[in-house]
C-alpha cells in the first residue's frame, strides 16, 4: 500500500424507525425517520493505486463501490481499500449505505472531488429510496427525511436533525435467521406492496410531528417510546405482505415483545431486520435489558447496546499504516 497518502473513514450504523408514506398522494413517497448508533460501526482506509482492490470484511462490496465511484467520475486511477471493521450486512443496520458512502468519501478525499452527502450517494448509487443512512452518515443524531419525488434523481431532503438525549440508550439484537431484503429483491418487494390507507399515513405523520419529535426535544422517553412503537405497528403492517407479518418471522418478534415487557420505552424492527431494538434511559437499564434479551436468544445471535451517535462519519489522514486490528 502507498504509505504516504492514506485516508481513514469511520462511520456509525443506523436504526431505521419507519417510513412516512408509501402512497405518494402528495407527490412524495417513502420519507422516514431513524438515528445513528455508535455500535456496530465501520472503519476503512483507502490509498491511491493503479488498479482496484479491497481486503477485509465486506471487501467484495467495497471493491464494487470503488468501481462505481471511478466510473461515475470517469477517473482512470484506482484505489486500495482495507476494511478494518464492518457493519453486519443485510441486517437492517444500513451496512450498504455506510460502506458505499465511506468508500465514496475516502475516494473524494484522495481525488479532490465533491464531499457533500448527495454527491457521495449519487457516485455509488445509494439513497435511491431511503435517505436515513445518507444523513446519518453525514450528521449523526436523529434524522427525519422528506421522501422522493418521482423522476427526481436526488437524495431525499433532510427535514430535521436532532441530537438524541444524552442519557438514552439503545439495545440492538441480531437474532439468527434469514437476512433482510436487499438489492433486486428489495426493489421487487416495494413494487408489490399495496398502498396503505390514507388515514394510516396521516396518523403516522401526526405521531411523528406532534409526539415523537417534541419528545426528543423534551427528553421525554415515555412519549417518544409510545410514538415510536405506534409508528412501528402501523408501518410494519404496510410491509406485512412482503415480510410475512408486522415484523419479520422468527424469534425477532419474540425479542421485541420481551424488550417491551422488560421496560423498553420504544421497540421495533430496523428496516427489513433481522435487527430489532429497544430504547431505555440509562446504562444500567440497557445492561439489564441486554441480559434479558441474551437469555431469550439462548446464546445465539448478537446483542449490543450503547449511546446514540452524536456525529456522523469521521475522516482522518493518519501517517503510515500501523495495522491496529
Amino acid at each position: 500500500m502507498n504509505d504516504l497518502v492514506r485516508v481513514v473513514v469511520e462511520a456509525p450504523a443506523r436504526l431505521h424507525f419507519g417510513v412516512l408514506d408509501l402512497r405518494g398522494s402528495l407527490g412524495r413517497r417513502f420519507g422516514g425517520l431513524g438515528a445513528a448508533i455508535t455500535e456496530p460501526s465501520l472503519r476503512l482506509e483507502a490509498t491511491p493505486a493503479v488498479g482496484v482492490s479491497a481486503e477485509g470484511p465486506d471487501a467484495a462490496r467495497a471493491e464494487e463501490y470503488v468501481r462505481r465511484f471511478l466510473a461515475y467520475h470517469e477517473l482512470v486511477g484506482g484505489a486500495e481499500i482495507r476494511v478494518h471493521r464492518a457493519i453486519p450486512a443485510h441486517a437492517g443496520l444500513g451496512s450498504g449505505t455506510q460502506l458505499g458512502l465511506a468508500v465514496a468519501r475516502a475516494l473524494a478525499e484522495l481525488y479532490g472531488l465533491p464531499k457533500e452527502p448527495d454527491a457521495l450517494a449519487r457516485a455509488v448509487g445509494r439513497g435511491r429510496r431511503s435517505a436515513i443512512g445518507t444523513w446519518a452518515f453525514a450528521l449523526g443524531g436523529f434524522i427525519l427525511e422528506g421522501g422522493r419525488r418521482p423522476g427526481v434523481d436526488a437524495v431525499a431532503p433532510l427535514l430535521a436533525r436532532l441530537p438524541m438525549p444524552a442519557s438514552w440508550r439503545y439495545v440492538v439484537a441480531l437474532p439468527p435467521g434469514a437476512p433482510g431484503l436487499s438489492g433486486d429483491a428489495e426493489v421487487a418487494a416495494f413494487e408489490r406492496l399495496p398502498a396503505p390507507a390514507e388515514a394510516e399515513v396521516r396518523e403516522v405523520a401526526h405521531l411523528v410531528l406532534m409526539q415523537l419529535l417534541p419528545a426528543i426535544v423534551d427528553a421525554d422517553l415515555p412519549a417518544f417510546g409510545a410514538a415510536l412503537s405506534a409508528v412501528q405497528r402501523i408501518t410494519g403492517g404496510w410491509f406485512a405482505n412482503a415480510q410475512g407479518g408486522t415484523f419479520a418471522p422468527g424469534i425477532g418478534r419474540t425479542v421485541i415483545d420481551t424488550m417491551a415487557k422488560l421496560g423498553a420505552a420504544g421497540v421495533g424492527q430496523s428496516s427489513w431486520g433481522p435487527a430489532v431494538y429497544g430504547i431505555v434511559d440509562s446504562d444500567a437499564a440497557a445492561e439489564q435489558l441486554s441480559c434479558g434479551v441474551q437469555h431469550i436468544l439462548g446464546g445465539t445471535g448478537v446483542v449490543l447496546y450503547g449511546r446514540f451517535a452524536t456525529t456522523g462519519a469521521s475522516v482522518t489522514r493518519p501517517g503510515p499504516p500501523d495495522f491496529p486490528d
